[in-house]
């Protein structure tokens, strides 16, 4: 199979079959296009059966030379394992010659994490006389109580909250559907936001059940919610490299200091694998070896 025709294949399989966002899909495809650029062999650019376990380690080797950190090598030669391991599926090659390429060896890095006193200081420098106040303390809170992705939080429905039961519906990568629980903090911010903010602007049609919305009554652009962060960490002084993420990163990292076990914050992350969610573990590795079999993922409520 040619290198083009192999590429279109494993790019509708992974949007077909494994669900893939459009900006997961362009990095695995970004990843595999760097391999076959740097091939030099024409037989093998233009047929992957002819790839071998050589070649691989020759890229990665090339790109070691070129700076790349060893992270961005191990994610690639993930990419190229995943794509090969595809055509090999569908019998488009014989033998899968990344199978063979040792991944480079990466520490654990361990992700940026608020305190409750550093997200509360965040809240509380946003200035409610303005007409987004409001708004940002809402978006704030509910990043931070309920783990979001930047793309959820954006895509968040009025249609699915449900503030009786405390929970929320969200769609997470593929469009996976999960129920996240939502704190009564957050469901304060929210009913106030609705009050104060979204019930006073014209809403587009289009935007007519998107919880946050910008003043134009639109959807907000997942760069506004990084503006939005990036000032407020600015006015505080706060020294740490902050994101939207970074609230995610510390909702998972003060679940598992409470004692919540890793299945129950794996499935309100919408992680697809135990081995993501296990990073929040070398937060507090001898808290967590005294109390966390002691807690029920069900057992447990939150309060944030």
């Amino acid at each position: 199979m040619n290198q083009v025709r192999a590429i279109y294949e494993y790019k509708i399989y992974l949007k077909l079959e494994k669900g893939l966002s459009d900006n997961s899909v362009y990095a695995y495809l970004s990843d595999i296009n760097k391999f076959m650029q740097f091939l030099s062999s024409g037989k093998a650019k233009n047929d992957v059966s002819l790839v071998k376990t050589e070649d691989i380690r020759h890229f990665l080797q090339w790109i070691s030379e070129l700076g790349m950190t060893v992270r961005s090598q191990a994610r690639i030669l993930s990419s190229l394992k995943s794509f090969f391991s595809f055509l090999l599926f569908i019998k488009a090659i014989e033998t899968n010659p990344a199978i063979l390429v040792e991944s480079p060896r990466i520490g654990v890095k361990l992700p940026v994490v608020l305190s409750t006193q550093e997200v509360d200081a965040l809240k509380n420098a946003i200035d409610l006389s303005t007409q987004e106040g409001h708004r940002n303390r809402a978006i704030i809170e509910v990043l931070y109580s309920c783990g979001l992705r930047v793309s959820e939080l954006i895509n968040l429905k009025i249609s699915n909250l449900h503030f009786e039961d405390e929970f929320i519906l969200v769609f997470g990568k593929g469009q996976k559907e999960r129920i996240v629980p939502i704190s009564k903090t957050a469901i304060k911010e929210i009913n106030i936001y609705l009050t104060h903010y979204r019930q006073k602007i014209k809403v587009n049609p289009k935007a007519v059940d998107i919880l946050f919305l910008n003043r134009r009554g639109n959807q907000l652009s997942r760069v506004m919610i990084f503006t939005i962060v990036k000032d407020l960490s600015k006015k505080i002084g706060l020294k740490k490299n902050i994101s939207p993420h970074t609230f995610r990163h510390s909702f998972a990292t003060h679940m598992v200091e409470g004692g919540a076990d890793l299945r129950a914050v794996q499935e309100m992350l919408g992680h697809e694998s135990i081995l993501t969610t296990e990073i929040y573990t070398h937060m507090d590795r001898n808290y967590l070896k005294e109390i966390i079999l002691e807690h029920h993922p069900r057992s447990k409520k939150y309060n944030f």
